[in-house]
């Protein structure tokens, strides 16, 4: 059949004779922005046109990580009949096909969907995959760079507002950032990202029981997100309750309920969602409440070693990175160093171990330092408040007090903080000791 030419959601050129296909490809735009759990459906627009080469690049992307295999041969379908695409075609062919490079090089990556949004600036999926890119190099203001590159290309347009939102909030512009979440959430009650940006900002300012009451009432659109999303949403929860010093049982409700439960679902299994429950777990473990989740650490270390294999496979785990880190570019190589030396600290031990055997906070906090690479900074804080506590373990008060009062600078109105600083002054026989007493006793009873 000879081919047509048809326009998909952005109003772009795919080349294809099935509306059917481009109807699979617009639900996959959809999918990918709402962090919805049927990405799967662009395997569907191949059904319909197996040479599209839009449908095949996209599904190679998908099926990257899960179905190496199937991707190449996604990969080589597209190749075949890139003569007789579209230019905006050939634009997301190239920027795709070298993100599953093996050895891609990520700033060139990010440079390709830079030029692919320049002359496609409404294709808001290729802007999402940029940012994700930057999210895990750590290059927030190149995030925040292409983001405002094609906004006055899609003003008003849904979710635009929610991706922007979030590179403000990583570049440490909350005004902005609670302005364009708001915005995106005015557009679309159910852009799960507009709701995650602005509960980021709550948090932050520390607004929890705000937080808490926006989110709450988000919940009932999370329904159909993804495994990860949905338990991200209820550990910032969860985080917030923590936070705003509410009953302990609150915080293991919303563990036990919304986000170990989705574990029990065939479908959610993901790496992601283990490390929802982990880090939520190594919080209260940080605060001392270990007799409360001793039990719920070792289903999760049971649950993590049918996934993982014995203990001893760290040592393989660790080769195997090695290894993969050594076939990078040395841009790269470098940008790893941090990584895998957090990793070599595991020795014969792995995250399972750790979970079942005494190990404190600080060894927790090694493990899960070799998989945060690449966070936000509510999820980076637990690192600091393990740093915290073990520099006040250590007997270092002054350099305590010098990194908690500069963190209580940015979030006055968390009482843990004010209780680590309180156990500073102690250590140094200042009498300031009483005045952080007071403050946490106040923010104690603040809030929940």
């Amino acid at each position: 059949m000879e081919k047509g030419v048809k326009l998909d959601e952005w109003g772009y050129e795919v080349t294809t004779s099935s509306q059917l296909c481009i109807s699979a490809i617009n639900h996959y735009y959809h999918q990918v922005l709402s962090y919805g759990k049927k990405k799967c459906v662009i395997l569907e627009a191949l059904v319909h046109d197996k040479d599209c080469v839009l449908a095949n690049i996209l599904a190679a992307h998908f099926l990257y990580s899960s179905d190496p295999s199937r991707a190449s041969s996604c990969l080589e379908a597209a190749k075949s009949q890139l003569d007789r695409a579209t230019m905006y075609e050939k634009h997301v062919f190239e920027a795709i096909s070298y993100i599953i490079t093996r050895d891609r090089d990520d700033e060139i990556a990010c440079e390709l969907h830079s030029k692919l949004l320049n002359e496609f600036p409404r294709d808001l999926v290729s802007l999402k995959r940029a940012q994700v890119l930057c999210f895990y190099m750590g290059q927030p203001d190149l995030s925040l760079r292409l983001a405002l590159q094609v906004l006055s290309q899609n003003e008003g347009q849904n979710y635009v507002y929610g991706m922007l939102a979030f590179t403000f909030l990583e570049v440490g512009r909350m005004n902005d950032a609670e302005e364009a979440a708001k915005r995106g959430y005015e557009i679309n009650k159910h852009d799960i990202w507009a709701q995650h940006a602005l509960c980021h900002v709550f948090q932050y300012q520390c607004r929890l029981k705000e937080a808490v009451k926006f989110m709450e009432g988000c919940s009932s659109s999370w329904s159909s997100c993804s495994s990860f999303m949905l338990t991200h949403n209820w550990w910032h929860v969860a985080l917030c309750y923590l936070e705003g010093n509410a009953p302990m049982e609150k915080v293991l409700e919303i563990y036990d309920d919304y986000i170990w439960k989705e574990l029990d679902k065939t479908d959610a299994v993901s790496a992601e969602v283990y490390l929802n429950a982990a880090g939520l777990l190594l919080r209260l473990s940080v605060r001392g409440e270990m007799d409360a989740i001793g039990d719920r650490l070792k289903i999760l270390a049971e649950c993590l070693t049918d996934q993982t294999g014995e203990f001893c496979k760290a040592e393989d785990l660790l080769k195997g990175l090695k290894d993969r880190i050594l076939r990078m570019t040395k841009k790269k190589q470098q940008l790893m160093l941090q990584g895998t030396v957090i990793c070599n600290k595991l020795s014969e031990d792995c995250i399972v171990g750790m979970l079942l055997s005494d190990a404190g906070p600080e060894q927790l906090v090694i493990c899960f330092g070799a998989m945060m690479i690449g966070a936000s900074d509510e999820q980076l804080d637990v690192f600091n408040e393990v740093w915290y506590t073990m520099l006040l373990n250590s007997g270092e008060a002054m350099k305590a007090i010098e990194v908690i009062e500069k963190q209580i600078k940015k979030r006055e109105g968390i009482s843990f903080l004010w209780r680590l600083l309180e156990r500073g002054y102690k250590l140094a026989q200042w009498p300031e000791a009483s005045v952080a007493n007071e403050k946490a006793r106040a923010l104690e009873c603040a809030y929940f």
